[in-house]
């Protein structure tokens, strides 16, 4: 990242300086460590403490609470398969086992969703523990486990928080992970039991991560400090529902019935989404200034398993039987998410030895640490997968302050009230008070000063009410509602057919994902898709594109999508379905609007031609097949941009060397293309100078400093005057980030060679464009070419994709913040990385801050209903948390290469592929 700038004009002293030291950046721990630690330390560390924590895997162990006796069988990965005689036995062994693993990570985690960082890292996460407390995602979480969750929900949920707890019983911090001993010399710090909202609290912190557009609202409305609603518009373009297919293309919704049914045409009632620009709003110079202190405290908060909502994605597909070389379905997932060390996935299997009404389950796949059951997977009869749906599940309110309340309908409401004790490692306890509206909705605002004096000065229009005490910004989300998505979980573990899959379904309220499904049943078996979720209905004309007023009650929500309203297909005729975060049914064939930002397809074409390609060929898919498809790395803004590229005049013979790079690329990125480097490189500087340098200083990139036109002119600053802004954004966070919307901007704006975007000033002896598209686009040729040859060399011989990007995994606490010795045990990496954003193969990287794979496909597998063990899976990083476990990275190599592991499932195929088997007794 650029070093941070001396604020000037336009600029907030000291504002970097206080981000960052909000962020897991333990400054009183890395001093600490950094007099204390030492070789003799590492000496110790390496041998003894890390030692001491690695789990038992053989022999036995006694367990109070076991009713009968547990097998935990591992293979050479160490990926454990617990076999069990009752349902909680079964997650209570499921506890003891991911504890003995990952305590750590389920520890910080948490902390994370109770708003307890401070407990374990002291004084610089205040500030975020604050902003957590304030959502209340434990509270909800608890409420959903004391109210909505069922009897047997809450006995697994029990059974897996007493193994927990019986992994931690008698044992020091040392003793469960090397982390534990390092946060020793700094406090007292010691682990708490493990309780059941601890596991249901994680399903919050998933669900904020795929939270929809909530970044984009934000976004949109930061923009109009600089951009007009024309060029606002330009950046968010309509989804091309012509070009790229939606997910449902066969059903359709039946107005009189009031239901979604399979079959039938596309057309509809038409439906009312837009293309994110429209929708009423609050006055947009507040919402600007208030929202960008908002971003700011969002920004700051940990990532729990995406990239703070930025960049989500995923690839799952399902191909029919009648399609595939096994004559049985073939279904494939790789969910994109932060790279994070240890993976944010946890592989398992758990079996009862007989499925019974006594003993459930019989399945495998990926879960988190932390919860019990299986997340995506199968089990003996189905097969799922999950991408995230992007529905839009948020909306923010400017609401007016009055006293003690706010403004509603004309009358002054009371807040309702909370007294939060956030404690402090090292320092003193610190008490907030947290403000809700009377329908549920926190008051984020109250966590800022910043942002309390922003909303007392922010203009209005005459529309908006007087300002008085100020303006504040609430938040509606609906996982904030007690909900039943744990219920779901085991549902879905031990659905038998498409109805039991269907009826789980129903109860996965937050987050909305798109599932897909597939069954080896009768002749060729069965696929299927369908959205869940809690996903609510707005006013006429209201799309939630844009934040809303809250003193006007018909901004409010009005209810929510019933599940027989929701779209699915079930066996369409085309024999396959795929879901990559593209539109779920088209525009005109649905009257609710889910949302006005969907990925835009470009990953999910990919996929459909794909397998099109091969179905039309007369060929019939393999498991390898569908792998290889996880893999394609080719780039479809190359494919449109190359062409005209090839055809600009270069007069410098160093640029002209680059140019040729182009000329017979394939347009696909492997490490070793410097094709592929050239171009992401020309990509990256296009989009900075048509877009970037004309953004506000809120979503450029922290560090970026250029000399601009104010916004607001005042009678001190003439229009003509230049004054110096730097960028505000973490580097993975800025825009213009290069995603599929921005290959969507460009494809709309290329034909248009003389559009005011492709403008920009010169450069020292670089030239400018001025409403000249070839000219903006040869300045871009130019500046990577420098760019390149400051970064690998000035021998393009010597250039690759890879060395651009790479991936680096890295400890979430202690790995990003510790002293180097710290680091040099938890960290791991580089890996040069193929693929690219946007790509099926989708290893992302963030256009305005670099090349570095700032996102990952977090597991990749492929499912055989026709025999479940030759089923294949790999995880990002490995089965264990512990520093220098042979399991610790031990899949990441596989997984950097594009391999997959075998995935034993059945009994005589998990015997054959066991290494270590441990007895856990009563």
């Amino acid at each position: 990242m650029p070093p941070n700038t001396t604020a000037t004009s336009g600029d907030k002293p000291g504002k970097s300086g206080r981000k960052k030291g909000r962020k897991l950046r333990l400054f009183v721990l890395v001093l600490v460590l950094a007099i204390i630690g030492g070789v003799a330390y590492g000496a110790y560390w390496s041998i003894s403490t890390v030692r001491a924590s690695f789990p038992q895997t053989t022999g036995s162990i006694t367990l109070d609470g076991l009713s009968g006796p547990v097998d935990v069988k591992r293979d050479g990965n160490g990926i454990p398969q617990v076999y069990a005689s009752s349902d909680e036995d079964l997650f209570m062994a499921q506890g003891y086992v991911q504890a003995q693993d990952r305590f750590y990570e389920m520890d910080v985690r948490r902390h994370l969703t109770s708003g307890r960082l401070s407990e374990m890292f002291g004084q610089s996460q205040v500030k975020n523990d604050e902003f957590l407390r304030t959502l209340g995602w434990d509270r909800v979480a608890k409420q959903e486990y004391d109210k909505t969750l069922s009897p047997d929900t809450k006995k697994y949920l029990q059974a897996y928080a007493k193994g927990v707890n019986a992994y931690l019983k008698g044992k020091d911090g040392k003793d469960i992970s090397l982390e534990y001993a390092a946060l020793g010399f700094t406090n007292d710090y010691k682990p708490t039991e493990w309780t059941p909202v601890d596991s249901v609290a994680w399903l919050k912190a998933m669900a904020w991560d795929l939270r929809g557009n909530m970044q984009d609202e934000i976004d949109r409305s930061l923009m109009t400090s600089r951009l007009g609603p024309k060029q606002i518009a330009d950046l968010y373009p309509e989804y091309p529902y012509g070009r790229n297919k939606t997910i449902v293309q066969e059903g359709k919704y039946d107005e009189q019935s009031g239901t979604y049914e399979q079959g039938g045409s596309t057309s509809g009632s038409g439906g009312t989404s837009t293309s994110g620009t429209s929708g009423s709003s609050a006055d947009g110079t507040a919402l600007q200034s208030q929202l960008s202190g908002l971003y700011e405290l969002l920004d700051d908060l940990p990532t729990a398993v995406g990239v703070n909502g930025n960049g989500i994605g995923s690839n799952s597909w399902v191909v029919s039987g009648e399609h595939t070389i096994t004559g049985k379905p073939l279904l494939a997932n790789d969910p994109h998410l932060s790279p994070a060390l240890p993976s944010v996935w946890y592989q398992m299997g758990l079996h009862c030895r007989t499925v019974s009404a006594k003993c459930q389950y019989d399945v495998a796949g990926y879960t988190f640490a932390g919860m019990p059951g299986v997340i995506i997977g199968h089990n003996a009869n189905i097969a799922w997968g999950m991408t995230n749906s992007g529905v839009d599940v948020t909306d923010l309110y400017l609401e007016k302050l009055s006293g003690d309340g706010y403004l509603y309908n004309g009358k002054t409401k009371p807040f309702t009230t909370r007294t939060e004790t956030i404690k402090v490692a090292g320092g003193a306890s610190k008490k907030i008070v947290v403000r809700q509206t009377a329908d549920g909705m926190p008051l984020l605002s109250d966590r800022d000063d910043e942002l309390v004096e922003v909303g007392k000065k922010a203009g209005v229009g005459t529309e908006a009410p007087d300002r008085g005490d100020g303006y504040g910004i609430a938040l509606r989300w609906t996982a904030l509602d007690p909900g039943t998505s744990m219920d779901a979980v085991f549902a879905m573990d031990r659905a038998a057919d498409w109805g039991d899959f269907r009826a789980a379904a129903k109860k996965f309220d937050v987050p909305s994902q798109n599932l897909i499904y597939a069954d080896g049943a009768g002749t060729s078996g069965n696929i299927g898709y369908t959205l869940p979720g809690k996903i609510p209905t707005r006013a006429k004309g209201q799309d939630g594109s844009v934040p809303a007023p809250g003193w006007d009650s018909k901004y409010k929500w009005t209810g929510y999508i019933k599940a027989s309203e929701l779209p699915y297909e079930y066996n369409p005729k085309r024999g396959y379905i795929v879901t990559a975060n593209q539109a779920v049914v088209d525009k005109d064939a649905y009257p609710y609007t889910l949302t006005t930002d969907w990925g835009y397809g470009t990953r999910s074409q990919r996929i459909n031609s794909l397998i099109k390609g091969k179905i039309d060929g007369g060929g019939k898919i393999s498991t390898d097949d569908m792998r290889q498809m996880q893999l394609d790395n080719s780039s479809e803004i190359a494919t449109l941009l190359v062409p005209t590229l090839r055809d600009i005049d270069i007069d410098d013979p160093d640029v002209r060397q680059a140019q040729k790079l182009l000329e017979g690329w394939d347009y696909t990125q492997d490490p070793d293309s410097a094709a592929a480097a050239y171009f992401n490189a020309v990509w990256r500087n296009i989009i900075k100078l048509a877009f970037g340098n004309k953004l506000p200083k809120e979503l450029r990139v922290e560090g970026q400093c250029l000399y601009v036109t104010p916004a607001k002119s005042t009678s001190a600053v003439d229009d003509t005057e230049k004054v110096r802004e730097c960028g505000r954004r973490e580097a993975d966070q800025a825009q213009p980030d290069g995603g599929d919307r921005w290959f969507e901007v460009v494809r709309q704006l290329l034909n248009d060679k003389n559009s005011d975007w492709w403008t920009t000033p010169a450069a020292g002896t670089r030239p400018g464009a001025h409403n000249d598209r070839d000219k903006l686009f040869k300045r871009a040729m130019i500046d990577a070419r420098w760019e390149l040859t400051a970064k690998l060399g000035k021998d393009i011989d010597t250039w690759n994709w890879g060395r651009l990007h790479r991936l680096f995994l890295k400890n979430q606490t202690l790995g990003t913040a510790g002293p180097s010795f710290i680091q040099y045990a938890l960290n791991r990496g580089p890996w040069e990385l193929g693929g690219g954003e946007a790509a099926v193969d989708a290893t992302g990287w963030n256009a305005a801050g670099g090349y570095g794979v700032v996102w990952v496909p977090s597991m990749r597998m492929v499912v055989n209903l026709a025999d479940l063990d030759k089923s294949k899976w790999i995880n990002l990083t490995g089965a264990s948390g512990h520093a220098y476990s042979a399991h610790y990275t031990d899949q990441t190599d596989k997984w950097a290469a594009g391999e997959l592991l075998p995935w034993s499932f059945s009994q005589k195929a998990v015997d054959a592929s066991t290494s270590d088997t441990l007895e856990l007794k009563p």
